[in-house]
């Protein structure tokens, strides 16, 4: 197993409320605050994740004022797309025994109804 990195992208999107944070991102730039609001958690909770994120490269801030805004910056999340695509041909795999296994159960049907 390989030491985790303050950057590590993998780390960054482990926990569920980043990949949140990350998806709110997708419609545009938000206030820190605004990103907190849906969350159960304190402030500071909710800026330790948006940390996180800024260290793995994965937001992009910068200052209105006493604001701070975040930005996605989505590049560095082909790491993980090109380590998934690792299992695509697993997966297909997969599916195709299963539709197999079905036709052989309930008979092969008819793909019209």
């Amino acid at each position: 197993m390989r030491p985790q990195q303050d950057n590590d992208v993998f780390h960054a999107i482990a926990h569920p409320a980043r990949r949140a944070i990350l998806v709110t991102l997708r419609a545009g730039e938000r206030a820190a605050s605004d990103l907190a609001e849906p969350f159960q958690m304190t402030f500071g909770a909710v800026s330790q994740h948006l940390r996180v994120l800024e260290e793995a490269e994965l937001v992009e801030v910068r200052r209105d004022g006493k604001r701070r805004l975040y930005r996605l910056r989505p590049q560095p999340l082909r790491e993980v797309v090109h380590w998934v695509d690792e299992f695509a041909a697993y997966f297909g795999a997969r599916l195709d025994a299963l539709g197999d296994y079905l036709d052989r159960k309930h008979g092969k049907r008819d793909k019209s109804g």
